[in-house]
C-alpha cells in the first residue's frame, strides 16, 4: 500500500488515491475566501468547486489509463496531488499513433466535459454575459459567475494547459509522437525535452515579473523534461540486453535464521548491499541495506533476518529483457532479484550493476 495517501475507490481495476498534500489546497481555498470577507458559505462553495474540478482531473487521468489499456498497457494507480493528477502507467506505447492517442485522451476528456457543461448552460439559460468578464467589472468576478460556467472554463484551461508542448505535460508526449513519425524515438524525445526545458525557462523568467506561480510551474516542467529525456536514454542504452548480460554469479546467501549482527559485519567488510535469503536451496526473501537499518532500529542486533527481509522478490530468467527488469526493480523499489535457470539459482541482478552497465554503454557510444 502506498504511504501518505487515502484510497477513495477504483474503476477498471485502477485504484485512485489522494495524497495528503492535496488537503493543503482545500484549506488554502477556504481561508482565501473567508479572509476576503466572503464568509463561510462562499468558502464552502470554493471547496466544492475544487473538489468538482479535481473530479474532472480524475476523469482526465482515466482518459489516459483506459486508452492505454486498449494497447495492453496497464495503469498501477491514479494519485491526486495539489498540482493535478498522475496516472502511473507501466509504460507509454512505443508506436507514435498509440502514444498520440494516449496523450490526447486526457485533454479530450476535459474538452468533452466543457462541451457538456456549455450545452447545459445554454439550455438552462445560465450562460453569463461574457462582457461581464471584462477587466474592471466587478460582476465578472468568478464568485459571481455560475458554478457550471466556472467549471466549464476550468476544464478548457486544463485542456489547453496540458497541451503545452513540454514534458511531463500531455503536449510533450504529443510533440514526441509527432516527431517520432519521421525520426527514431530517442531523437524525438531529446528534441521534445529540449523544447520543454526552453519553455520552462521562459515560464520561470516571466514568473518573476508577472506571477510567481509560473516559477513553480516552470521548475516542474524543467525537471520533468529532463527526467523523461534521461529515462528514454536509459531505454535506448539497455535495448537488446538481457538479464544474462548483467548477471552476478558471485553473491552471498543468507539464512533466515541469521541475526542482523552477522549481516552488519557483511555490510562493513564488503561491497555487497543486497542479499538473497535462501533455505533448502529455495529463495525465501531478499534483504537490502534499507531493511537492515530499519530492523536494527526497531528490533536490534539479535533480530533474525526472517523478521525484516522482503518476501515480494522477483524471480528472473537469464533471457528476460534487461530493460523490463530494470523498470520493475524501480517500480517495486527493490534493489536486487535472484536469477533462475532450470529451477536452480545461478546468480543475482541488482540495480547498481545495471547502472554500471549503463555507464559502460554510454562511454562506448561516445568513443
Amino acid at each position: 500500500m502506498k504511504k501518505w495517501v487515502l484510497y477513495i475507490g477504483s474503476y477498471a481495476s485502477i485504484k485512485v488515491f489522494i495524497h495528503w498534500t492535496f488537503w493543503i489546497i482545500i484549506g488554502w481555498i477556504f481561508l482565501m475566501h473567508y479572509n476576503m470577507g466572503h464568509g463561510i458559505n462562499e468558502g464552502l462553495w470554493g471547496i466544492l468547486f475544487i473538489l468538482a474540478l479535481f473530479g474532472c482531473v480524475v476523469l482526465h487521468e482515466f482518459g489516459h489509463a483506459l486508452t492505454a489499456k486498449r494497447f495492453n498497457i496497464q495503469t498501477r494507480d491514479i494519485t491526486i496531488y495539489p498540482i493535478g493528477g498522475i496516472a502511473s502507467l507501466e509504460s507509454m506505447p512505443e508506436k507514435p499513433k498509440q502514444e498520440l492517442a494516449v496523450a490526447f485522451a486526457g485533454p479530450a476528456v476535459n474538452v468533452a466535459i466543457s462541451a457538456i457543461l456549455l450545452i447545459y448552460l445554454q439550455y438552462t439559460g445560465k450562460m453569463p454575459d461574457l462582457s461581464a468578464l471584462q477587466a474592471g467589472n466587478g460582476e465578472g468576478h468568478m464568485l459571481n459567475l455560475p458554478f457550471g460556467f466556472n467549471l466549464f472554463a476550468a476544464n478548457l484551461l486544463l485542456a489547453v494547459f496540458n497541451l503545452i508542448p513540454a514534458f511531463p505535460m500531455d503536449g510533450g508526449r504529443v510533440l514526441r509522437a509527432l516527431l517520432a513519425f519521421t525520426m527514431d524515438r530517442s531523437k524525438a524525445t531529446r528534441i521534445a525535452a529540449t523544447v520543454g526545458q526552453l519553455l520552462a525557462i521562459a515560464f520561470v523568467f516571466f514568473g518573476f515579473f508577472y506571477n510567481f506561480w509560473l516559477v513553480f510551474i516552470g521548475l516542474f516542467i524543467y525537471l520533468g523534461a529532463g527526467s523523461e529525456a534521461a529515462y528514454e536514454s536509459t531505454k535506448t542504452a539497455l535495448s537488446g540486453y538481457t538479464v544474462n548480460d548483467a548477471l552476478m554469479r558471485q553473491f552471498t546467501r543468507l539464512s533466515p535464521r541469521q541475526t542482523l549482527d552477522s549481516v552488519v559485519r557483511l555490510l562493513l567488510n564488503g561491497q555487497e548491499k543486497e542479499f538473497v535469503v535462501t533455505e533448502d536451496d529455495q529463495v525465501v526473501g531478499i534483504l537490502t541495506r534499507t531493511e537492515v537499518i530499519k530492523g536494527l532500529s526497531e528490533q536490534g542486533l539479535s533480530a533474525p533476518v526472517a523478521n525484516v527481509m522482503r518476501r515480494d522478490c522477483m524471480l528472473l530468467q537469464p533471457d528476460m529483457p534487461l530493460l523490463e527488469v530494470y523498470q520493475k526493480l524501480l517500480q517495486n523499489n527493490c534493489g536486487v532479484a535472484p536469477v533462475f535457470e532450470n529451477e536452480r539459482i545461478i546468480g543475482i541482478v541488482d540495480r547498481e550493476n545495471i547502472d554500471e552497465l549503463l555507464l559502460i554503454e554510454t562511454a562506448l557510444r561516445k568513443s
